[in-house]
């Protein structure tokens, strides 16, 4: 039976998790509480706490096939940090990967970027986050390194942050993000797991790069309400991570998944995407 082992059982990672579990896969793998190592251990998943300070026990990676981190890296990669070593002697193991974020890019001024793309974080987060690709990469079983635009999917979408009253309609000419449905992250991470390419990067966004204020108002029409005032971004409260998100400004080319692992997303654009979360609700 092929053993996925993850470091970090966040949201995009137990999408993935559930998703081979369905195929008779033994998931196992960390998270930062007892808590919540016991509601996973409910839904079959061998969870251990790690908070990125004591080392786990070695023998928890027994048995592991693949591999997943999903941690960010602060001020480096913890599973690296503590057990870089540990992972290069896993015996017969198929396929490591890192989930990793487009910020790496840095760029700002609209343009497409693809996988060559030279990477130059202007932020902090983005610069650890593409040492810890090198790092994943550097292993003797390179890392398969995937570069996730904003992740939303259900529980965490702009339908929720509608409701909970912190939608902002922030107007800033020519800004665009890409995005991508927490599924489709699933289903690009299985197609690699396939079609193993050690040491390939890959972008993970959906093929429509649109406004903030796009999704608020679609969201908006889909809840019959309407949508709340524009405010230029220059007027936004936004918090200090936040204004960083907005400092970024580019497009996001998805050819490579298409052309390589023969992905077609089952949520193209933030429609499809938000269609499918409201009518689940």
């Amino acid at each position: 039976m092929p053993r996925l082992f993850v470091f970090g059982l966040g949201y995009s990672a137990l999408a993935i998790s559930y998703r081979l579990q369905q195929e008779g896969w033994s998931i196992a793998g960390t998270c930062r509480t007892a808590d919540g190592a016991g509601r996973l251990k409910a839904h079959s998943i061998d969870a251990v706490v790690f908070d990125g300070i004591t080392p786990l026990d070695h023998t928890v990676l027994d048995g592991t096939t693949h591999l997943l981190a999903s941690i960010p890296a602060d001020p480096d990669d913890p599973a690296l940090r503590h057990h870089a070593a540990d992972i290069a002697e896993i015996k017969d193991i198929e396929w490591i990967g890192y989930l990793s974020t487009t910020s790496v890019y840095g760029v700002t001024d609209g343009s497409m970027v693809d996988e060559t793309t030279l990477c130059d974080p202007a932020s902090a987060r983005g610069q650890r986050r593409l040492a810890a690709e090198l790092a994943w990469q550097a292993l003797p079983l390179p890392g398969h390194v995937f570069r996730l635009s904003g992740i939303y999917g259900p529980g965490r979408s702009v339908l929720d942050t509608i409701r909970n009253g912190k939608a902002q309609r922030i107007v800033k000419p020519g800004q665009a993000f890409n995005r991508i449905h927490v599924d489709d992250i699933a289903g690009i991470v299985r197609a690699s797991i396939r079609s193993p390419a050690p040491g390939r990067i890959y972008n993970v966004a959906d093929n429509l790069p649109a406004p903030s204020a796009d999704l608020v108002t679609y969201a908006c029409s889909l809840m019959k309400i309407e949508p709340p005032p524009e405010i230029p971004f220059d007027q936004a409260v936004l918090s200090p991570m936040a204004r960083e998100f907005w400092a970024d400004n580019k497009r996001i080319d998805n050819s490579r998944i298409r052309n390589e692992l023969g992905m077609r997303l089952t949520y193209p654009t933030y429609r499809e995407g938000l269609d499918a979360i409201f009518a689940g609700e």
